[in-house]
């Protein structure tokens, strides 16, 4: 079976991620599904830090919300935040993962085995670069249309 990949098309380009099921089945599935139902078409980058990470998948654009599905039980892995790693945002409890995602810009490692990675970007990290700064940015990035492959 190919790789399954999740298209995020913003303002500015297409983002493709591999998703990693093996990493973090849950979540991939929690992913596939509310991009599947256009959960995340038109949602905004409510929080993206320079050298840092960039932080969307809020429908509110507030950073305080997520979808109406339950929250995630935690699938915390050795996979190191780094470049591009796709993990989901959560409260300071670790089973709080709901819809809320970030990327990460440069190396996090001290994020390692308490956020669960669920993807890598595998095209387009020139546009999540691009993404307006802020917390939140006076102007967000906007997920056009997210799509599973």
């Amino acid at each position: 079976m190919a790789d399954q990949t999740l298209t995020l098309t913003l303002e500015t380009g297409d983002v493709v991620i591999k998703l990693r099921p093996d990493l973090a089945p849950g979540h991939v599935e929690r992913i596939t599904e509310l991009a599947s139902e256009g959960f995340y078409d038109g949602v905004v980058f409510h929080r993206v830090i320079p050298g840092f990470m960039a932080q969307g998948g809020d429908p509110t654009g507030t950073g305080t919300s997520g979808s109406k599905k339950p929250n995630l039980k935690a699938e915390f892995s050795k996979e190191p935040h780094v470049r591009g790693v796709c993990s989901m945002a959560r409260t300071n409890q670790p089973d709080t993962a709901n819809s809320q995602f970030f990327i990460v810009f440069d190396d996090a490692t001290f994020l390692d085995g308490q956020y669960t990675v669920w993807g890598q970007v595998i095209e387009g990290m020139d546009h999540v670069d691009a993404l307006p700064k802020g917390e939140p940015p006076r102007a967000p990035g906007k997920i056009v249309k997210a799509t599973v492959n």
